[in-house]
């Protein structure tokens, strides 16, 4: 098993494992034990609860970036990378809802997933296209970050297949935040797409993760609340 299989392992079981018992149960000895995986390799791989969030960002982030297609409009893209990482939450569902309940009393976590929005957001304004730096830039990703939460609201209360409900919403937000600024169809725009993001994992549970969150419907902040993943 190289080492993406075995994050990949443990992460799911991690999610599992919150999913039956809530996050706070989701350590990573726990999921190793859940997973059948060797202790002293998740301790390595993992040093805290916190890593587990940061692979599964990274996994999330990847997703959302491959394949960024170079046609289309800013909006389109946004679009499709967003909905490629809900999908990675969706794959995860029941546990990332369990994540997501006990945000409000998980002031780190809370920390955590609000760092992991702002870098991943940051990710997929590059990767769409849209340039502009300083306080321009700075708007054009707190736009971004309410249109996230926005499309995990919709999500945590979509019990659909095919995720209608969440794609219409998303599409909804994106076409607000351009009315509301004009800053998606008329930004400028680049061809090249960014390179994969770094690991960033800390030596203990306080890491930056670059990951996004989701809830139930009465657990889910608005843009002035508790952060979303990322």
């Amino acid at each position: 098993m190289d080492d993406t299989q075995f994050d990949e392992a443990l992460i799911a079981a991690a999610f599992g494992v919150a999913a039956r018992r809530g996050w706070q149960y989701a350590t990573v000895a726990e999921a190793a034990r859940t997973a059948g995986l060797p202790l002293p390799r998740a301790r390595r791989r993992f040093p805290g609860q916190g890593a587990i969030l940061l692979r599964f960002g990274q996994a999330a982030d990847a997703a959302a970036l491959d394949g960024v297609s170079e046609s289309g409009t800013v909006k389109d893209r946004l679009f499709d990378m967003l909905m490629r990482r809900i999908d990675v939450l969706q794959a995860h569902r029941a546990g990332v809802l369990a994540l997501l309940r006990a945000v409000p009393t998980h002031p780190r976590t809370a920390l955590l997933l609000a760092l992991a929005t702002r870098r991943s957001m940051q990710w997929l304004l590059d990767a769409s296209g849209l340039e502009p730096g300083g306080v321009i830039g700075r708007l054009h990703r707190g736009g971004l970050e309410a249109v996230w939460l926005w499309t995990v609201r919709a999500w945590s209360r979509d019990e659909s297949t095919d995720l209608g409900s969440t794609m219409a919403a998303l599409d909804q937000a994106l076409q607000y935040a351009a009315d509301a600024s004009r800053w998606l169809p008329s930004a400028p725009q680049r061809s090249a797409a960014p390179a994969t993001p770094e690991a960033e994992v800390a030596t203990s549970n306080v890491v930056v993760i670059t990951e996004p969150d989701s809830g139930p419907a009465d657990k889910v902040s608005d843009a002035s609340g508790t952060p979303f993943p990322p």
